[in-house]
């Protein structure tokens, strides 16, 4: 019989002491269950932490940054005063500045984490400007507080992602089998960021280097804790996951009137798919800066 050992103290958790009692008494019945039990457990366990990470604790700041960006959009958009002397989109430039500040003040971030971030915000706000220069999308708010046709607060939509994968990486004690190494990620990274800046001046060769990021990514595998014991999953469905809940939250931010698409201005429609393949590739520059950050990838550990 499969039972399942009392949850791990390094992790984050409310010190409520019934919370806890009963925490380990649903996982005491469960395990009673043998491999199903553990198994559904450990799926419920997920699902808290996840929950835990974009809400609450120390690990967690990621995953909130990301949550109260969208809900600026969703509620400045719906609720936001017309006419008001400050607009909309400088009030998310405040808005997301305040929230940076607030998650170094309260060491919910670190600097050195802030400094990757910080590399990815600045490589998105000159894509930003690049991309809005050549017509592909625009900002449809007049603001005071931005480059060019570019409000300040878009380069911390891109930082959310940086501070995700940031985070993430230790919550879940990420391990990796078979990882693709640092200088093909990074040339890589380089050459797909050039070709979203130069596309329209050169070939566009877009999904070649899809194409390879496939190739580099299939063969690894990402071992990640939930609790006690590393779970695995391929390297590349987690890429194409995380790429999916960009490409959502993209839905989220044209729905918003934030910033349109050429083929959005006569009214919404859904984000094209041809998207999620920009954000793929994009998240592959993201995912190599945090991997350069960490000093490379760990080998998978001997869970007992």
């Amino acid at each position: 019989m499969t039972s399942i050992p009392a949850a791990a103290r390094a992790e984050p958790r409310l010190s409520l002491d019934r919370f806890a009692q009963a925490e380990r008494r649903f996982a005491t019945a469960l395990g009673a269950q043998g491999r199903v039990g553990v198994f559904a457990y450990e799926f419920i366990r997920f699902g808290v932490k996840m929950a835990w990470a974009c809400l609450f604790g120390k690990m967690a700041w990621a995953c909130l940054f990301g949550a109260l960006m969208l809900a600026l959009l969703i509620g400045t958009f719906l609720w936001y005063p017309k006419g008001a002397a400050l607009s909309r989109f400088d009030f998310l430039t405040i808005a997301s500045i305040t929230i940076q500040a607030a998650l170094l003040w309260t060491r919910l971030e670190t600097w050195e984490e802030a400094r990757v971030i910080a590399i990815y915000h600045l490589a998105g706000t000159i894509m930003e400007l690049v991309k809005t220069a050549q017509g592909s999308w625009i900002y449809p708010e007049a603001s005071l507080l931005r480059i060019g046709d570019v409000p300040l607060f878009s380069g911390f939509m891109y930082a959310c992602v940086g501070s995700f994968m940031t985070r993430a990486w230790h919550l879940f004690d990420f391990r990796f089998e078979r990882h693709p190494p640092l200088w093909l990620l990074a040339t890589l990274s380089a050459a797909i960021y050039l070709n979203f800046l130069l596309h329209r001046y050169f070939i566009d060769i877009r999904v070649a280097l899809a194409v390879i990021a496939v190739a580099a990514l299939a063969p690894g595998m990402i071992h990640y804790r939930v609790w006690r014991v590393h779970r695995r999953m391929p390297l590349l469905l987690a890429a194409a996951l995380t790429a999916g809940f960009i490409w959502i939250a993209e839905n989220i931010g044209t729905a918003t009137a934030t910033w349109v698409y050429a083929y959005q201005r006569n009214g919404w429609a859904m984000v094209s798919p041809w998207i999620y393949l920009c954000w793929f590739l994009l998240m592959i520059l993201s995912y190599t800066l945090v991997v350069a950050n960490e000093g490379g990838v760990q080998a998978p550990a001997r869970d007992v």
